[in-house]
């Protein structure tokens, strides 16, 4: 006996018979061309009931043009990362494309394997945040043809467009508004300082310490993940003078400052005030709520797919490089500086290690003494 068929899958005829307008209607609707409001919304109905899903492959082999786009990330756990992905992926959306995502894992050998595994699908256009500035793997974009951005971190020499925040500029602020409160005794924990976003944060709260007739800042590297920036920065809570104002460049320097100051019992921000960057729902929610700098991720998202979007249709301009404005927004865990701080007439303090089983914008919060 012959095997049973299952049921076949509708196809574009069967949308344009149910939704009473022609094929070339249906295949417009789904491919993002412009067709009448009415017609449109006949066409996304009928293919909703059928369980009608467009098919990317034979769609690219007829046009002989891709709608995927890949993404490269340095690593999926930062959740700075997952959320530029989040953001692009919703644009890609609005215009009928796909998005394929890989990462790195912080690793430059993966992110060449992982560069050659995204080119395999042929896709439209590729947006890249590296692992490190030079970025090697933009011979293997070069080599293919394919058009790219480069996000976030674009301190190498690209022959692509790029997109970044102003970091000087994100630096300034938190380091002035720590100094605005009377603190004077300031402590930088950074990823690495081998990254240019980095750098240019550093030398932003230098250039505020400086005029304000401030040293320049101690600074301490953590890392890229969140058990090595609680461990490092233990060791060197314990070993050197305790700063009254802590400015986490970035979102697992946050979080591992919080927790150091948490095993020492360090009141945020009686003793400490802290500064974090990259504002998430998180940071409204912590007793204390934290002081951040928020970097625009929608409008990242929108401007690396405006970018990306056309030099895939062809525009051969100039390199653009953009910047984008970032915003300080301002909660309970700063506050003018009480204690540990010369220029409050107190002496600094060290901290016992624990042992092992131990643009402004300002919300309301009372920034008083919370515990980290």
């Amino acid at each position: 006996m012959p095997a049973k068929r299952g049921p076949s899958r509708p196809t574009v005829l069967d949308v344009a018979r149910l939704a009473g307008v022609s094929p070339a209607t249906v295949s417009n609707v789904l491919t993002g061309r412009r067709v009448r409001a009415e017609s449109a919304q006949r066409v996304k109905e009928a293919a909703s009931s059928l369980g009608y899903a467009v098919d990317r492959a034979a769609s690219q082999l007829r046009s002989g043009r891709a709608r995927v786009v890949a993404m490269l990330v340095p690593s999926l756990e930062n959740p700075f990362f997952t959320s530029i992905v989040a953001a692009v992926e919703r644009r890609l959306r609005t215009d009928d494309h796909d998005l394929v995502v890989a990462s790195a894992a912080d690793d430059v050998a993966t992110e060449h394997s992982r560069l050659q595994a995204l080119l395999s699908w042929r896709p439209a256009g590729m947006i890249v945040i590296p692992c490190t500035d030079d970025f090697a793997g933009a011979s293997l974009l070069a080599a293919a043809g394919t058009p790219y951005v480069v996000l976030d971190r674009v301190g190498g020499a690209h022959s692509a467009d790029t997109v970044a925040v102003d970091n000087v500029t994100a630096g300034l602020e938190a380091a002035r508004h720590l100094i605005d409160l009377g603190h004077r005794r300031l402590l930088i924990v950074a990823s690495a300082r081998t990254l240019s976003n980095i750098k240019l944060r550093c030398k932003g709260i230098v250039e505020a310490c400086a005029a304000a007739g401030l040293e320049e800042p101690a600074l301490i590297e953590v890392g890229f993940d969140l058990e090595s920036a609680v461990d490092r920065l233990q060791t060197w809570l314990s070993t050197h003078e305790r700063p009254s104002g802590i400015i986490a460049l970035t979102n697992f320097a946050t979080l591992g400052a919080l927790a150091s100051l948490a095993r020492f019992s360090v009141s945020i921000p009686g003793e400490v005030s802290l500064v974090g960057f990259d504002d998430y729902a998180w940071m409204r929610a912590a007793a204390p709520s934290i002081t951040a700098i928020r970097q625009p991720v929608e409008a990242m998202a929108e401007l690396v797919w405006d970018r990306l979007r056309a030099r895939i249709d062809g525009d051969s301009s100039p390199v653009v490089q953009a910047m984008l404005p970032v915003s300080l927004v301002i909660r309970a865990s700063t506050a003018r500086c009480q204690t540990g701080d010369p220029a409050a007439g107190l002496p600094g303090q060290g901290l016992r290690r624990p042992s092992r089983t131990g643009g402004r914008q300002r919300e309301q919060g009372t920034g008083r003494g919370a515990k980290a």
